[in-house]
């Protein structure tokens, strides 16, 4: 894809659903010229590794979520999949995203983009260490189930957590529909899915 197609966002006030704290460090102000939404490029690849490879959650598994070389081939297939939030030019959070075509998750959902699909399968969710506790996590994703919804090829969102992580994602419209195919080791996961479709039209009025 041409990266002439990647549309970058302009901050805008955000409406957050109950229960999701605003972020502390700019309370009720998103339009700071110093804050800055868009999709990822390639070149934020190694960027956005070392935010995930020092992130809390990497501790559990042993491995990171996705390698250098993972996040620069998605970067590279489907920027418009990604989303990071910049402060000062710098990647403070992001989500990086690929296509899926069946309907659920499998092993080779983990490296793979299917253009043809319509379930955006949300790789790695991470926030910088400085910026953790601020509510920015819970913003970013917000911010990025708006933008898949102004896609019109995606309809559902989905993810694998660990059963600690479940209520979060619920708050944002996520279902558990059970026990996930993937495995990382030892461990064992939840799958989530979002509809994007049946939510757009209050979601787009509260983005």
């Amino acid at each position: 894809m041409s990266m002439q197609s990647i549309r970058c966002l302009t901050p805008v006030a955000l409406h957050l659903p109950p229960g999701v704290p605003e972020s502390p460090s700019c309370p009720r102000r998103h339009t700071l010229p110093a804050s800055e939404f868009r999709c990822l490029t390639p070149q934020d690849a190694a960027g956005a590794f070392e935010i995930e490879r020092e992130a809390a959650f990497i501790s559990v598994s042993g491995e990171c979520p996705l390698y250098l070389h993972e996040i620069q081939h998605f970067l590279t297939l489907c920027p418009e999949l990604s989303l990071g939030w910049f402060q000062e030019g710098r990647l403070v959070a992001f989500i990086i995203g690929s296509l899926w075509d069946e309907a659920r998750l499998t092993q080779e959902s983990l490296t793979l983009h299917r253009p043809g699909g319509h379930m955006a399968h949300l790789h790695v969710l991470a926030v910088h260490r400085t910026f953790r506790q601020q509510g920015k996590g819970s913003i970013l994703l917000w911010r990025y189930l708006c933008h898949l919804g102004s896609q019109p090829t995606v309809r559902w969102a989905a993810l694998m957590c660990e059963a600690p992580l479940v209520p979060f994602y619920e708050r944002f419209g996520f279902r558990s529909v059970g026990p996930c195919a993937v495995t990382v080791g030892p461990l064992t996961f939840t799958e989530l899915h979002c509809s994007l479709q049946g939510q757009a039209a209050w979601r787009r009025n509260s983005c």
